[in-house]
């Protein structure tokens, strides 16, 4: 029997790599400023967070330039529709190759796994309970944190167990977002709601700091549905990650360039006309449209990125490949801090900028978003030419290193 305990030490598998893999920084750089393309429409909008919850807020309506064709509206439709879940999921598949590359450092190192990786787990909860409640309602890492537990366990099974494993993840997921389809198909007033109410708007455009901390406490059960609706989707796609890592998708050389050729003919070309079927049937599809036909579009980003880079010379340095990669190295601090930026700018605590410049267009926010994201460049590179990694980064390992690290038992062994 082919088993080994959760204790178990690691052991490299085929295509591990040991080198830092620059596709892997330049790509989670690109996911970070995408992830803030869909989240800077919820931070300007009347009712900011909450307006989510009142179904006011579309993250993707591209069927309204046809009552509005301006060049405005037509931008904002682009933008929403290039965004809207697509980054969120290729975060999701470098989250789960990072977690390979631990795997893999664990086993070169002799240490048991999980072994400490279960408290960098929990401190990673730690750290997304504090940017919930203080930043962001719709936070990731807390679900990230979570589902990342049973990847890493899923690691020490057999190759066997971790395929039927992911595969076993999708089919739940695919079963879960049609079971909620049909049922907000069948009720589609439900989907539309009724925008929200005058005490969210003046919440977030006047309220007090401490009172939106407040209203996300009392809203947690709610605000905290995504990362349970999609837990099969984060597992799925962390294992798919490591099924990437290991095939060499992110190797330089032709073997890797082979494979990302694959992946963007196929993500892109069967992801997209996918993508656009789902926003265009309506809002009952949502959710088939953000956490199904993203993901595969996802795996086209993987391929479109590696692509271009291979032919700018594959080694990061360019004139955009390395503020992304710099951006990629301090990712958690990166998605924390443009978060925690676009609140000063627009809820009314700071600059108040969403009521300020509400009603004017979409312009202004495509400019905040890029702003912020220039920022967040050329702050990853200043930053890195002083330090070895980001804030919360460096945070994260000094109190990872005060936590004293097992060897594996000479008897331990992992299935092949």
């Amino acid at each position: 029997m082919d088993t080994t305990s959760a204790g178990a030490r690691a052991r490299p598998a085929p295509g591990a790599v040991r080198g830092r893999l620059p596709l892997l920084d330049v790509l989670r750089g690109a996911a970070i400023l995408g992830t803030l393309a869909t989240n800077i429409w919820v931070f300007t909008a009347p009712g900011a967070e909450m307006s989510l919850l009142s179904g006011s807020v579309q993250l993707v309506d591209v069927r309204g330039v046809l009552s509005d064709p301006s060049a405005g509206a037509a931008a904002e439709a682009l933008m929403r529709f290039a965004a809207n879940g697509k980054f969120l999921a290729l975060l999701t598949l470098l989250f789960g190759a990072g977690l390979a590359v631990q795997f893999g450092s664990a086993a070169r190192r002799g240490r048991r796994w999980p072994g400490r990786y279960t408290w960098r787990a929990l401190f990673l909860f730690v750290e997304g309970t504090v940017h919930f409640i203080l930043v962001f309602a719709w936070d990731v890492l807390m679900g990230y944190a979570v589902a990342s537990l049973v990847a890493a366990w899923v690691l020490t099974r057999s190759a066997r167990v971790r395929s039927a494993v992911m595969w076993g993840a999708g089919a739940l997921h695919a079963a879960v977002m049609g079971l909620l389809t049909w049922a907000l198909a069948a009720a589609p007033t439900a989907v539309a709601g009724s925008g929200p109410s005058p005490e969210v708007v003046r919440l977030y455009a006047e309220g007090a700091y401490t009172e939106q901390v407040a209203a996300r406490l009392q809203n947690a059960a709610v605000l905290r549905i995504e990362p349970v609706l999609t837990f099969f989707l984060l597992l799925f796609l962390f294992l798919a990650g490591v099924r990437l890592l290991r095939a060499g998708a992110f190797d330089p050389g032709p073997a890797g360039a082979a494979l990302r050729t694959r992946l963007l003919a196929w993500g892109l070309g069967a992801g997209v006309p996918l993508n656009a079927a789902t926003t265009l049937a309506g809002d009952a599809f949502f959710l088939v449209d953000r956490y199904m036909a993203a993901p595969v579009v996802a795996l086209g980003l993987v391929g479109l990125v590696g692509t271009l880079l291979d032919r700018s010379g594959g080694d990061g340095s360019g004139p955009l490949s390395r503020p992304l990669a710099c951006l990629g190295r301090t990712a958690l601090t990166g998605y924390v801090l443009q978060n925690v930026l676009a609140t000063v700018l627009c809820y009314g605590f700071g600059l108040g900028l969403a009521s300020r410049l509400a009603g004017s267009g979409p312009w202004w926010v495509i400019g905040l978003w890029a702003g912020i994201c220039l920022f967040l460049l050329a702050g990853s590179v200043l930053w890195l030419r002083r330090f070895d990694q980001g804030p919360l980064e460096a945070l994260q390992k000094a109190v990872l290193n005060r936590i004293p690290e097992r060897e594996r038992s000479a008897g331990a062994r992992v299935s092949r």
